[in-house]
């Protein structure tokens, strides 16, 4: 199988695997992308919290992004993990350089331990900022209220800050529904002119670590491959549902989900 398209993952890495940079390239792989990098962190980490964080100079993130992209293009570039004011300008700058228009960022802000990845001078930042230089935005409830400043505990409050978002910017807007306590998933897609509702079925279990990694990267990578925004979104959810179903049972506390599930192993393999 040949890759179709190619996707830049700018992110920090996770040391266990189940998130960041490394969730990043599995996703993209399974799907059939050819996956680059540019890595803004080093964290050790794994399914029970966050040790410690090693941010990279803000020049040597540019140099990745920028070296990277000028000898393989990418269709679509994946923004995740960013800690500080001084990395979103060098990120912004190199993607000014690049331009590429299919960007989805990811607003990773707290890891699932609970570990802060983002300082406060960088979420000001990355409001007034970076929101407008992306395609879609994908957060989750808590970093949808970090965001907006509002108190998400329902899907009225969902579209609410969803809105908040694309005042302040952004042209997407993808919320996702996980944090809210009900029987299904609901998340919201949501643009100044349209609105989709994606539900899907909740599964009950504990590893759920580096989900928001996983969609982003799927959904970039659909959109790598020339589909539409609300397809790709659309298959990106499909894809973590499968992921999350697979429930791996890997380490003590949140555990990976299952990159592999989209693979089918050629016969001599198994």
């Amino acid at each position: 199988m040949k890759p179709n398209s190619k996707v830049l993952i700018i992110a920090g890495s996770d040391s266990s695997g189940g998130a960041g940079i490394q969730a990043d390239l599995k996703t993209v792989t399974s799907l059939g992308s050819y996956a680059m990098t540019a890595i803004t962190a080093v964290t050790a980490q794994n399914t029970t919290g966050v040790k410690s964080i090693t941010p990279i100079k803000s020049l040597e993130i540019s140099n990745q992004i920028e070296f990277t992209a000028k000898d393989i293009k990418p269709n679509a570039i994946k923004i995740g993990m960013l800690h500080s004011k001084s990395v979103i300008q060098a990120v912004i700058k190199s993607l000014n350089k690049i331009k590429i228009k299919k960007i989805v960022l990811d607003p990773v802000m707290v890891a699932k331990g609970g570990s802060k990845l983002i300082n406060d001078a960088a979420i000001i930042h990355l409001k007034k900022n970076l929101l407008k230089k992306t395609l879609l935005i994908t957060p989750n409830i808590p970093e949808a209220e970090i965001l907006s400043k509002i108190k998400i505990n329902s899907k009225k409050d969902m579209i609410k800050a969803a809105k908040i978002l694309i005042n302040l910017g952004a042209k997407n807007v993808l919320i996702k529904g996980g944090h809210l306590k009900s029987n299904q998933m609901n998340d919201i897609l949501l643009n100044r002119k349209t609105m989709k509702i994606f539900t899907s079925k909740k599964y009950r279990t504990k590893n759920t670590h580096g989900t928001g990694c996983t969609l982003s990267s799927a959904i970039a990578t659909y959109l790598a491959c020339g589909k539409d925004l609300i397809k790709s979104c659309e298959l990106g959810i499909k894809y973590v549902n499968e992921s999350i179903k697979s429930n791996l049972n890997l380490g003590k506390g949140s555990g990976p989900i299952n990159h592999l599930n989209s693979i089918i192993l050629n016969r001599k393999f198994k």
